[in-house]
């Protein structure tokens, strides 16, 4: 599992980013990811362990989102 922080977050908007620890670009996150691991929200700075995937356009997402 590859992990960061949460770089920000928006439940109103529903979705954010997160800034991978090995310096790599930062990783969408998308609320139902966040809903699915059972949270309603991220906060800012939390750190996070994630598992990305290929969304539908081709671009990287996270899934199985586990807050530390």
């Amino acid at each position: 599992m590859a992990t960061g922080k949460v770089k920000w977050f928006s439940a109103t908007k529903g979705y954010g980013f997160i800034q991978p620890d090995d310096g790599s670009s930062d990783v969408f996150v998308h609320i139902s990811a966040v809903e699915k691991a059972g949270y309603t929200a991220l906060a800012e700075g939390v750190r996070i362990s994630y598992e990305l995937r290929a969304g539908r356009s081709g671009k990287m997402s996270t899934e199985n989102l586990r807050v530390s």
